[in-house]
C-alpha cells in the first residue's frame, strides 16, 4: 500500500493477532479502521513501536469497578458523572477500550453499599458519553439479583435501554453457588461492612434464605422473558452443579460467568456456553472465595473469557502472562481470551482482532519485569490515552 497523509502507521512493533504473532510487524489504520498489516518494514515510515506489543483494544465485560469510584468510603458519595469520567480514565490506561459497566440492579437495606443505583450511574454514564468525555466505549451489563423482591421492576426499567448488551442472573444466597461455605460470605461482609456484628449477619442471612424462597424461582423466569423480549444476551452466575447447567442451556444462557467447578465448567464449555473467569483469579493463583481456579480450567481447555472483576489492570496482566502460567496456550491465545471472544459473546462484530476492516482500536504494550504497561491507545483509530 502507498501511504497516504491520513493513513497512521505503526512500524516496529509485536502484532497479535487472532491466531499467530508476527514479531516485526506494521500497521495502517485510516477513517478509524485497520487499513492493513505486514510483516518487515512498512510501505511507508511509521511510528515506531520500539519493539512492543500491539494488540486490539481489551474488551471487558464485567466489571463493578464504577461503584467503587462512586461510593469511594462507605456512605460517601461522589458526584456519578466525576465518578464515571474517573473510572473510564483508569480502564483507558489499563487498556480496556470497550467496556460493559456493570451495574447491580437490587437494594439491599442491610448494608452500605452502592446497591439500587443502577438507574442513577447509567445517566451518569450516558451524560458522560454525549458531552465527549469518555475515552472508552462504553456500554451496560445488568447484574440481577435474582431473589431480591424488587429486582424485576428495577430491570424492567433498565432493559428498553439500546446501550444494554449483557444481563447476568445472580444468587448470592448462603450456602448455595459461589457461597456454599457460609464462613467465606461471612468473611465478605466483614470486609466491606466492618461495623456489622454476627447478630446482624444473622440476621441479614435469613432474610436472604426467605427471599429466595418466596421470590427466587418467579423472579428467576421474569427476568429471563424480560431479557429475551429485549434479544439481550444473559450470563449464568457461579454455576456449581449440573442441575445449573442443564438450567442454563434450558434458558438460553449465552455466558457462564465465574462457574464454581471444574465439572460445571466442563459441562458448560461442551454446551457451548462461553466460559468466563476472573483474571484477579489467574493473577492471584487462585479464587479468593476457595472456588476453582482459573488457570485450572485454562489447562483443561474450559477458558473462553477473562474479566477483570475487580481490578481493571488485571485483564491485561492475565492475557500477558497465562503463556508462562499455561502450557500449551500462546499469546494469540490468551490475548483472545480479554478481545475477539468476548466482542463474538455480545455481538460485537467490528471490533476484537487486527484484521482489515475492522476497528482501530489497539493498544502498545510494554512489558519489564514479568509486568505490562500499557504506553497508547487508540480508539477507532484516535489516540485516547
Amino acid at each position: 500500500m502507498t501511504a497516504r497523509p491520513d493513513v497512521a502507521i505503526l512500524s516496529n512493533a509485536r502484532l497479535v493477532l487472532s491466531d499467530r504473532v508476527i514479531e516485526n510487524g506494521w500497521l495502517a489504520m485510516q477513517d478509524g479502521q485497520i487499513a492493513a498489516f505486514g510483516e518487515g518494514r512498512p510501505p511507508e515510515r511509521g511510528e515506531d513501536m520500539g519493539g512492543d506489543i500491539v494488540m486490539p483494544g481489551l474488551i471487558e465485560l464485567h466489571t463493578d469497578h464504577l461503584e467503587a469510584h462512586y461510593m469511594p468510603r462507605p456512605k460517601v458519595y461522589w458526584n456519578p458523572v466525576s465518578a464515571v469520567v474517573s473510572y473510564d480514565g483508569q480502564l483507558a490506561t489499563s487498556g480496556i477500550t470497550t467496556v460493559l459497566d456493570s451495574l447491580r440492579v437490587w437494594r439491599e437495606d442491610a448494608t452500605d453499599d452502592s446497591d439500587g443505583e443502577a438507574v442513577l450511574l447509567a445517566n451518569a454514564i450516558s451524560a458522560a458519553r454525549e458531552a465527549g468525555l469518555l475515552r472508552a466505549d462504553h456500554y451496560l451489563h445488568l447484574r440481577c439479583e435474582v431473589p431480591m423482591p424488587g429486582v424485576v421492576n428495577e430491570a424492567a426499567s433498565l432493559f428498553a435501554r439500546n446501550d444494554v448488551r449483557l444481563a447476568s442472573l445472580m444468587d448470592h444466597t448462603p450456602g448455595q453457588r459461589q457461597f456454599r461455605d457460609e464462613d467465606k460470605l461471612r468473611t465478605y461482609y466483614r470486609g466491606k461492612n466492618a461495623g456489622m456484628s454476627e447478630a446482624d449477619l444473622d440476621k441479614m442471612f435469613a432474610s436472604r434464605i426467605a427471599y429466595q424462597r418466596e421470590f427466587g424461582a418467579r423472579n428467576y423466569r421474569a427476568l429471563v422473558e424480560l431479557a429475551q423480549r429485549q434479544q439481550t444476551p444473559l450470563a449464568s452466575h457461579d454455576d456449581t452443579t449440573l442441575d445449573h447447567v442443564e438450567q442454563a442451556i434450558a434458558d438460553g444462557i449465552a455466558i457462564a460467568e465465574f462457574p464454581t467447578t471444574i465439572e460445571a465448567a466442563a459441562a458448560l464449555h461442551q454446551a457451548g456456553i462461553r466460559v468466563m473467569m476472573g483474571a484477579p483469579n489467574l493473577v492471584r493463583g487462585g479464587s479468593h472465595s476457595g472456588n476453582v481456579a482459573t488457570a485450572d480450567l485454562a489447562r483443561e481447555g474450559l477458558l473462553d473469557i477473562l474479566s477483570s472483576d475487580y481490578v481493571p489492570s488485571s485483564l491485561l496482566a492475565a492475557a500477558v502472562t497465562m503463556p508462562t502460567l499455561v502450557d500449551g496456550i500462546d499469546l494469540a491465545s490468551a490475548v483472545r481470551t480479554v478481545t475477539k471472544t468476548p466482542a463474538e459473546a455480545v455481538g460485537f462484530t467490528d471490533r476484537g482482532e487486527i484484521a482489515p476492516g475492522k476497528r482501530a482500536d489497539l493498544i502498545r504494550v510494554h512489558v519489564a519485569h514479568d509486568v505490562p504497561a500499557v504506553r497508547a491507545v487508540w480508539r477507532a483509530g484516535e489516540r485516547v490515552a
